[in-house]
């Protein structure tokens, strides 16, 4: 675990020699903001650290390490993520508070993005409820952003949560960031609430993630009428749960970690039921793995391919399938990506070295934005392209 503190009021890092570690990215710099004389801790997890979240090493495409001011979510408690509209109304804002408050006072963890309207405002009613909040930023853990946040930022890490990043100290926020980011929001939490989502809202894409890692997804009804209750009108025809009070949602973590531990103690069973040769293997004829080990091994292969199933409010396979999931089995990197999705094969074989924008590409791939932003998304996890300039993909050789 790398350490650094660093005063917020100064920009003063305490530790600037052997700031090289294997592995570690090195901490050239630290960006603070104004918060008196208060010091606070940022540390940097990998996958082999035991301090990395245990969620995320079950999923594919997750970062190699995080940074972390505060702490990381308590696996052993239930942790819902809210998220939805930046330009919410008024009543989302309540329901955001309310849902978040309520959730907090009876011992459940809340991450969100500390965006502004649902993803703040369900935060604000966690540290109001007396809870641990936490929040994922698509800018280092030491920016805030966006910085009218910086209050609640800092309550947060004050009351005992934290704020976390995949990117390295003093990187600001870049728009594409942020879907990147989503994916660590569900990976960690036991269930994804939308609150206020229109039609093609960012928020989906967390929803997406959570789908590919087999979360329960729950959505907040709305008019028909009103444009910020299409998306979660949308989500709950096809199958997501409805969140008509705080107590749906409690129910539902109840039957989480009821499935979960009655899972875990279904395999042990059924493996101490089976006699093991000297060869390793069952009178079955399978290889036997004991439970750590099977962890370990499925963590080296980047998680299980069909994801975890611990909730039953899953979407529709009609909307499994629009999430265009890449798998890793069998994919080959034969000049072009392996791909179930031509959408993703066809802006890959768009795409050169010296990079092209965003209209460019919708101009000779014919796709809409929609579809091409998730090809895009899943290019740049694979690491096929990166973002040579705002706004702009380039292949990555």
């Amino acid at each position: 675990m790398k350490h650094c503190v660093f005063d917020a009021e100064t920009d003063r890092t305490e530790s600037d020699k052997g700031n090289r570690q294997k592995g570690v990215p090195e901490i050239k710099y630290i960006i603070g903001g104004e918060v008196g004389s208060r010091l606070y801790e940022m540390r940097y997890a990998d996958r082999y650290d035991p301090e990395y979240p245990p969620y995320l090493k079950q999923y594919e495409r997750m970062p190699a390490g995080l940074y972390v001011i505060g702490r990381f979510p308590d696996p052993s408690r239930p942790c819902v993520a809210i998220v939805g509209a930046r330009n919410c109304s008024g009543y989302g804002k309540s329901e955001a508070e309310r849902f978040g408050k309520t959730l907090a006072e009876n011992g459940v963890q809340i991450i969100s993005g500390l965006a502004y309207g649902i993803d703040v405002s369900s935060q604000i009613g966690a540290l109001r409820g007396g809870g641990t909040a936490f929040a994922v930023l698509g800018s280092g853990a030491d920016v805030c952003y966006p910085k009218e946040n910086r209050s609640v930022y800092d309550e947060i890490i004050r009351n005992g949560g934290g704020i976390i990043s995949e990117y390295e100290p003093g990187t600001k926020a870049a728009p594409w960031h942020f879907p990147l980011r989503n994916r660590i929001i569900s990976a960690l939490a036991d269930i994804v609430l939308v609150i206020e989502a229109r039609k093609k809202s960012g928020s989906l894409i967390t929803v997406e993630y959570a789908l590919e890692q087999g979360k329960s997804v729950f959505a907040i009804p709305g008019r028909n009428v009103d444009a910020l209750s299409f998306g979660c009108n949308a989500l709950i025809s096809q199958g997501a749960g409805i969140a008509v009070s705080p107590e749906v949602i409690l129910e539902e973590l109840a039957l989480c970690r009821m499935n979960e531990s009655y899972s875990d103690e279904e395999n042990s069973r059924d493996r101490a039921d089976l006699p093991i040769d000297h060869g390793g293997r069952t009178a079955g004829g399978e290889k036997h793995t004991e439970p750590d080990q099977e962890k370990d091994i499925s963590s080296e292969r980047s998680g299980s391919e069909e994801g975890n199933t611990r909730g039953r409010h899953l979407l529709n396979s009609e909307a499994l399938r629009r999430v265009g999931k890449l798998k890793q089995k069998e994919k080959k990197r034969l000049g072009k990506p392996w791909s179930e999705d031509p959408a993703v094969v066809k802006v890959y074989e768009c795409i050169d070295e010296n990079g092209k924008s965003l209209d460019m590409l919708m101009e000779e791939t014919g796709l809409q934005a929609g579809v091409l932003t998730g090809a895009l998304i899943s290019l740049s996890l694979e690491k096929y392209v990166y973002v040579p300039a705002e706004g702009y993909y380039a292949y990555m050789e």
